[in-house]
């Protein structure tokens, strides 16, 4: 029954996002792994429209922010406001209280309210005012930025980075896709709002069965030591924390899981680590100037580490 569900959810999304068959299973990696996910790209490509018909197929209640530079916190998680009726302050829930939240643009909006996130993402809960509130589970953010101008922008701290499982690019549609996309759009297809597969319950089944899925004591070290390794390279600055080590594992349930396996094998790793891992990487400034990226640094640390067999 899962397989048949996540194949109902790449058809959907498919449906609205043609020709992009690996985007979609990456962001459903995240989605059954209970992560957050970072959509990193040029405009037009359809991030925002990757977001909200993945929010659509999924079934959660879905908000969106806007980001620009005098975005408040208080926009994104809320505010106790004074009642004239009561004589009582009552709380005003903002859009993070929702199932789905697409925060796009994130990297518009100044660090102070980028940080607002921060508690929501990684222990589902937000604080206002000294009282904690916690959020609807499933809960699930979805960021989007643009790489390529940066009037106007805040890069993301790297304790905001390390708490998106997963980073990834849309990049733009073959030839094919495209004619197909245009077609859609002139038939009037792509304004229709895709029917949900999912509800809330549903997910959050299908969250627990990806956690059931068996690793193996010597797997769960062969991730842990991909992870070390990057503490040891010199054009890294920083290497990877205990949190990114946990997110590969989880990822890589998922991946195995939507694979129709109860197993993860040394494969899910290795492909988990190439999709989780690299944003996550500070590397020196030595590096940076040779043009080495984080994807590039764990390809090497990938080619480092013996691989079970």
């Amino acid at each position: 029954m899962s397989n048949d569900k996540i194949k109902a959810l790449k058809d959907t999304i498919a449906s609205v996002f043609a020709g992009k068959d690996s985007v979609i299973e990456h962001l459903l990696v995240a989605v059954l792994a209970g992560g957050h996910v970072l959509i990193e790209d040029v405009p037009g490509v359809g991030k925002t429209t990757l977001a909200k018909t993945l929010a659509a197929a999924v079934g959660l209640s879905f908000a969106r922010v806007q980001c620009t530079p005098d975005t408040l916190p208080s926009d994104i998680i809320g505010m106790n406001i004074f009642d004239a009726k009561t004589s009582a302050f009552r709380l005003v829930k903002g859009p993070v209280f929702q199932g789905f939240l697409l925060v796009d643009e994130i990297n518009r909006t100044s660090p102070k309210t980028q940080s607002a996130l921060l508690e929501a993402m990684e222990e589902g809960q937000v604080t206002i005012d000294g009282n904690s509130y916690p959020l609807p589970k499933p809960n699930l953010v979805v960021a989007t930025q643009n790489p390529i101008e940066y009037v106007g922008t805040y890069p993301l701290p790297e304790a905001e980075l390390d708490r998106f499982m997963i980073k990834m690019s849309v990049g733009y549609p073959e030839k094919a896709a495209e004619e197909e996309l245009a077609r859609r759009f002139l038939s009037g297809a792509l304004s229709k709002e895709p029917a949900a597969v999912l509800d809330a319950e549903e997910l959050l089944a299908m969250q627990e069965e990806v956690r059931s899925v068996s690793v193996s004591d010597e797997l769960t070290g062969y991730a842990l030591s991909l992870v070390d390794a990057t503490r040891h390279e010199k054009e890294i600055a920083c290497g990877l924390s205990p949190r990114a080590g946990l997110d590969l594992l989880r990822a890589s349930q998922a991946w195995s899981f939507m694979d129709g396996r109860d197993y993860v094998i040394p494969e899910d790793i290795i492909a988990m680590a190439k999709l989780t891992l690299p944003h996550r990487l500070i590397l020196t400034t030595e590096a940076r100037i040779a043009n080495f990226d984080g994807y590039q640094m764990m390809i090497r640390v990938l080619d480092r580490i013996k691989r079970p067999e």
